[in-house]
């Protein structure tokens, strides 16, 4: 079956978004507020209608599944319209703003046996899936600690802070590679630009096994960095998506043990993986259209989403607290 999106949103991201669904599915609409993107957008898909009106888009009987790429404060409430008229919904990362509400989007989904599925990219990207396989296999041994980089100049948000808006994509491979949720998460930042809206965030995750993870968020930084480390105890791994060949590097080093209790550095070899060129966003989207069509866990993704939300929350919490 072809599936009959509609889509919202053409801001930064969507037309990328509009662009593989377009490729993939029957894009029938088209849905912004302004008038010169709707107008931009119709160039590369003349075959959508175009609207200013949510409603009128997810009103049509024969649409399947609507994404939803707009403001984050509007995720929410428009993926629960969507998901209330009974369409499959694709809404870009966070999919809500608090734990309740992702539980209520989850919860609709379920009811009415839909597909809800939160777009973080980063967990389609060949990279993270060689790290999974990396930790999974036990090739690094056992794992320690893992620590994100995600900093920029620019990219100054007025309705999200470096947290949930950078920390988001650190998160949710964090908690992929760990295969768990935080018991102590706490987070420290500042707002240097705008009052209220943290540039710079510092976090600290802790889970039961013993691994430690932390997080550097930024967009208030000289360096332009997205970058995770992972250590274990016989490998320490690092995937960088700044390197156009080497997006992940494995470092066969580690401490040894030595007899009177020394401790001595293990020098190995150091491997490139040959990873997989496809496009991180054409994989989300196939992986998106394949759960509509019936395959697979429907559900999966959004209960991973809302993992990433919790814990948001946890740090945003510490955040504001340590505010106060």
């Amino acid at each position: 079956m072809t599936v009959r999106m509609g889509h919202a949103g053409l801001g930064y991201w969507g037309p990328n978004l509009a662009r593989n669904f377009g490729d993939l599915a029957d894009l029938r609409w088209l849905c912004d507020l302004s008038p010169d993107l709707l107008a931009e957008a119709s160039k590369s898909h003349p075959q959508a209608r175009t609207t200013s009106d949510f409603q009128e888009m997810i009103a049509d009987p024969e649409l399947d599944a609507v994404v939803i790429a707009t403001p984050v404060i509007t995720h929410y409430e428009l993926a629960k319209q969507a998901l209330a008229a009974g369409k499959h919904v694709f809404v870009e990362k966070p999919q809500a703003q608090s734990t309740a509400e992702a539980e209520e989007l989850l919860a609709l989904a379920e009811e009415r046996g839909l597909v809800l599925m939160p777009g973080y990219l980063l967990l389609y990207h060949p990279a993270l899936e060689q790290l999974k396989e990396l930790v999974d296999s036990q090739e690094l041994g056992e794992l320690l600690y893992l620590y994100g980089n995600r900093q920029n100049l620019g990219q100054i948000r007025r309705d999200e802070n470096a947290l949930w808006s950078l920390g988001a994509h650190d998160l949710s491979m964090i908690l992929h590679l760990v295969g768990e949720e935080p018991v102590e998460a706490w987070a420290r930042g500042e707002s240097f630009l705008r009052s209220g809206i943290e540039d710079v965030v510092f976090c600290y995750l802790r889970f039961a096994s013993g691994v430690v993870a932390h997080m550097h968020v930024s967009w208030l930084d000289p360096h332009k960095m997205r970058k995770l480390t992972v250590v274990g105890r016989d490998k320490m791994a690092v995937f960088d998506d700044m390197e156009s060949e080497r997006k992940v590097t494995v470092y066969d080093k580690g401490p040894v043990q030595r007899p009177a209790a020394e401790w001595h550095v293990r020098e190995g070899d150091i491997h490139i993986p040959k990873l997989s060129r496809e496009e991180p966003l054409r994989r989300e989207c196939a992986h998106f259209l394949s759960l509509v069509e019936g395959e697979g866990e429907p559900l999966a993704p959004a209960r991973q989403g809302l993992a990433v939300v919790r814990t948001l929350e946890l740090l945003q919490e510490s955040l504001t607290a340590a505010t106060v």
